[in-house]
C-alpha cells in the first residue's frame, strides 16, 4: 500500500511542477543510478584513515582561528555527526560529502551524491546519520532532483537508494530538515514551494513535517506529522523527543515552532518565537541545555532561544557571532556541548572571504544551560 501511495504522490508532484506557477524549470531529467543492494561499504574504523583526499581548494584549517575546523567548502548545508565525534558535511551545489574533524585536520572528500538538481534553492539540503550506523554504515540525505525532493540513504561510497520520493519540488521553499528521534523515527521538513495552499492540503507532502521509519513507511496513520509550514529548513529534537522546527519565509518573520502531532502551523500559530526580517533567514536548529540555537543567513548570527517545559520563551533571547563569519546556516550540537555551524557565503547572496565557506565548532558564549529540553 505504501508503494502505491508514494507513486501517486510522485505523479502529483510532477503535475504540480509542470504547472509553472512557481517558475521552476528543471535543469534536466533525473537519471538515478540502478538501485538494489548497495555496495558493502561499512563505516570507517575510527582508528583507520578515511578514504578520499583533502577538499579543494583551501582545505587547510585557519591556523589563527580556533573556532574554524574546515575551510574552502562550497555552500555546506547538510551536517551530521558520526559516532567517532567527526562530522559529515554535504555541499548543496556540488553534492560532495566530506568528513570534517574537530581537531582541525584537513577535511576529506568521501563521495559525491549523484542526481542532485541545484536549480533555485534546491540541491543537497539535509543529512542525518542512521541510528544504527555502527551496524549499517548508512547516511540519509534530503535532496532535490529535477522531478521532486526526496530522501535517500547510502553507505559512504555507495549507491543512493530512495527512502521517500514525491515531495513537491519548486524554485523556492524546498525544505530540507532531517533529524532522527530517539526511537529511530525520521522527521523530514519540507517546504510549500512558494504555494501556501499546498501546506494545508492533506494530499500534498509540501509544507509539512513528515514522520517516517527508516524504510520510508509512515509512522502512524500517515506520514504527515504537522502541516501549515512555509519552508522547514531544519528539525531538531530535545529530551523525550520534543520536536522543534525552523520555518523560514520569503516575506515576513521566520519562526521557531514547537511541534505537536497533528498541528497546523499556518501563520504564527504555535510559534515559540518569531525572528523579524533582517535578523532571519533561518537555516539551522539545535537543542543544547535549555535553549534552541538557530542559524540565521540574513541575520548573520546565531540566536539562542531559552525555552521552558511548556515550550514558551523563558527569558531574554541572546545572539552571538553577529557579523563575524557572514551568513550562518546549519547548527548541530555535539555530545561535548559544542555547536557545529556552517557558513553560506558562496551561495550567490553572501560576500565570501578567500577561505569560505567554513565549518565552525564553538562552545556557545551563552547563559543558556541547565536541564536538557
Amino acid at each position: 500500500m505504501r508503494r502505491v501511495w508514494a507513486g501517486a504522490l510522485l505523479v502529483t508532484a510532477v503535475l504540480l511542477s509542470g504547472c509553472g506557477d512557481d517558475g521552476y524549470e528543471p535543469s534536466g531529467p533525473f537519471r538515478p543510478l540502478p538501485e538494489g543492494a548497495p555496495p558493502e561499504v561499512g563505516p570507517p574504523p575510527s582508528s583507520a584513515p578515511v578514504p578520499g583526499r583533502p577538499a579543494e581548494p583551501g582545505a587547510e584549517q585557519d591556523a589563527g582561528d580556533p573556532n574554524v575546523v574546515a575551510t574552502g567548502l562550497a555552500v555546506p548545508t547538510g551536517l551530521a555527526l558520526l559516532p567517532d565525534g567527526t562530522a559529515v558535511v554535504g555541499e548543496r551545489d556540488t553534492g560532495r560529502i566530506l568528513q570534517v574533524f574537530p581537531d582541525r585536520s584537513p577535511a576529506r572528500e568521501l563521495m559525491t551524491v549523484p542526481g542532485v538538481d541545484t536549480a533555485g534553492d534546491g540541491g543537497l539540503l539535509g543529512l542525518a546519520v542512521s541510528p544504527t550506523y555502527a551496524e549499517d554504515g548508512l547516511l540519509y540525505a534530503y535532496l532535490s532532483t529535477a522531478l521532486d525532493n526526496r530522501v535517500v540513504r547510502f553507505p559512504i561510497g555507495g549507491t543512493p537508494n530512495a527512502v521517500l520520493t514525491g515531495i513537491p519540488r519548486g524554485e523556492v521553499h524546498n525544505g530540507g530538515g532531517l533529524a532522527f528521534g530517539i526511537d529511530g523515527t525520521l522527521y523530514v521538513g519540507t517546504g510549500d514551494i512558494g504555494n501556501p495552499a499546498l501546506a494545508t492540503d492533506p494530499l500534498s507532502l509540501a509544507g509539512k513535517v513528515l514522520r517516517i521509519d527508516v524504510f520510508g513507511g509512515p509512522v502512524g496513520a500517515g506520514p504527515v506529522f504537522t502541516s501549515g509550514h512555509r519552508d522547514v529548513t531544519a528539525v531538531c529534537l530535545g529530551a523525550e523527543d520534543r520536536v522543534f522546527a525552523a520555518d523560514a519565509a520569503r516575506e515576513g518573520a521566520d519562526e521557531l515552532n514547537a511541534l505537536v502531532e497533528g498541528g497546523d502551523y499556518t501563520g504564527a500559530t504555535g510559534a515559540v518565537v518569531e525572528i523579524p526580517p533582517g535578523e532571519d533567514g533561518l537555516g539551522g536548529c539545535a537543542v543544547l541545555g535549555d535553549a534552541v540555537f538557530l542559524g540565521a543567513l540574513d541575520g548573520q548570527r546565531v540566536h539562542a532561544v531559552p525555552v521552558d517545559e511548556a515550550n514558551m520563551v523563558a527569558g531574554e533571547l541572546e545572539e552571538f557571532l553577529g557579523g563575524e563569519y557572514g551568513r550562518l546556516r546549519t547548527v548541530v550540537a555535539d555530545a561535548q556541548g559544542a555547536l557545529w555551524i556552517t557558513t553560506s557565503n558562496r551561495d550567490g547572496v553572501g560576500t565570501p572571504a578567500e577561505d569560505d565557506d567554513k565549518v565552525l565548532r564553538i562552545n556557545p558564549p551563552s547563559a543558556a544551560g541547565g536541564s536538557p529540553l
